[in-house]
């Protein structure tokens, strides 16, 4: 069996992934959203859901809010329904891609009134970041053209730093805003914030509390992420992770579902960067678990980061080094490819089961009977979803 080294388990030790509320809603695609049985039905029962996959890995600490969609009357509730619970409250995540309003843009619209209506929603975000002690601001836009000719391009972007600047302007002093890219959807001639490089050019222009959010399924097939990893790590830009899989397109799958080679690569790059547990570097979730149970699936999720993380752990940094020195092609390949072929799923079972945890947590999740008592208990109401 593998022995993880004490540096190693120290460092495993210390990795947190932050949970999205929405993964535990029901979710689907544009044809159907589906309903599961034990589906939360408000903020208190997603939260309590995100700790109970804490309660069997001691991977999730916190978990991300999306406003509207967790909105409560009292947020000093929420947060210490969540305290209670072994959890904090975390990212907030802002909305301006549901609204009729918003179609044909929201921070870039030309239309000053509607563009102060998104602004002042993220002025809103902001002030219930003070009431839940979170951090991060991160903002997704889904915003753009369909046909060439349709907007000025440049004008949008004009618009959005200013957009940008307002809210920047607003954040407390250890708060910070995190700007989402995605190359297409729903727009699908130009997209505002298609790329890392607008995302950068864009909240470098606003100062140092500004970075760039990267989600693992918002690029093109065939783009090397983990040299887009290693670029902002370099530039001090990149402030967080979306970690899901993609088949062909923004799929939000399971995390190492799809690639786990590529999951392996991107996570050696953040070691390299010096970003694994790196405060200033969040690991957050982003998926969607549409036809599976939530809770399994998230813990499938963070349970697949921890082992990509081991394994690009064990690379043997010294021997890399000199193989790329000596130009050996193979040999620093080789070096790579032993560490992502090791098997480190006995010891990571070991290792959990020194530290009070079950050595197979989707086992002992699927054993404990929680997921039969909450579709039991969890009757009436309306589910939570995409929109609430």
């Amino acid at each position: 069996m593998t022995v993880l080294s004490p540096d190693i388990l120290t460092e495993l030790e210390g990795q947190g992934i932050e949970l999205p509320s929405w993964a535990f809603g029901n979710s689907g695609t544009r044809f159907r959203v589906f309903t599961t049985p034990g589906t939360p039905r408000d903020p208190f029962e997603k939260i309590a859901d995100a700790a109970k996959v804490n309660e069997f890995t001691a991977l999730a600490p916190s978990v991300a809010l999306h406003i509207p969609w967790d909105k409560v009357d009292s947020y000093d509730d929420l947060r210490r329904h969540a305290e209670d619970l072994g959890v904090q409250l975390g990212t907030i995540n802002s909305n301006t891609f549901q609204d009729e309003e918003y179609k044909f843009g929201a921070l870039t619209h030309a239309d000053e009134a509607i563009r102060r209506k998104a602004i002042d929603h993220h002025l809103e975000c902001i002030d219930i970041m003070h009431a839940t002690g979170s951090r991060d601001l991160k903002i997704w836009l889904a915003e753009g053209s369909n046909y060439p000719g349709q907007n000025d391009m440049r004008a949008r972007q004009d618009r959005l730093a200013d957009s940008l600047q307002q809210i920047y302007a607003r954040l407390g002093d250890e708060q910070r805003l995190v700007l989402e890219y995605k190359f297409f959807e729903p727009a699908f001639y130009h997209t505002d914030v298609p790329d890392w490089g607008t995302s950068y050019a864009q909240v470098a222009a606003l100062g140092e509390r500004a970075m760039v959010c990267l989600d693992t399924g918002h690029h093109a097939p065939g783009t090397n992420i983990e040299f887009i990893v290693m670029q902002l790590l370099r530039l001090g830009k990149l402030g967080s992770f979306d970690f899901n899989s993609r088949f062909y397109a923004d799929d939000d799958l399971i995390v190492g579902a799809a690639d786990p080679f590529q999951l392996f690569r991107i996570i050696f790059e953040v070691i390299r960067g010096g970003g694994l547990n790196n405060p200033d570097v969040a690991f957050m979730l982003d998926q969607c678990h549409n036809i599976e149970d939530k809770i399994p699936g998230q813990i499938r999720s963070v349970l697949n980061v921890q082992e990509m993380t081991a394994r690009a752990l064990l690379v043997d940094r010294d021997a890399l080094a000199a193989a790329q020195a000596a130009n050996d092609v193979l040999a620093a390949n080789a070096v790579l490819m032993d560490a992502f072929y090791t098997d480190v799923r006995p010891a990571l079972a070991e290792w959990r089961e020194s530290r009070g945890l079950p050595a197979d947590p989707m086992a002992a999740y699927a054993a404990s009977g929680h997921q039969q008592r909450i579709a039991s208990d969890r009757v009436g109401g309306t589910q939570a979803g995409w929109g609430a």
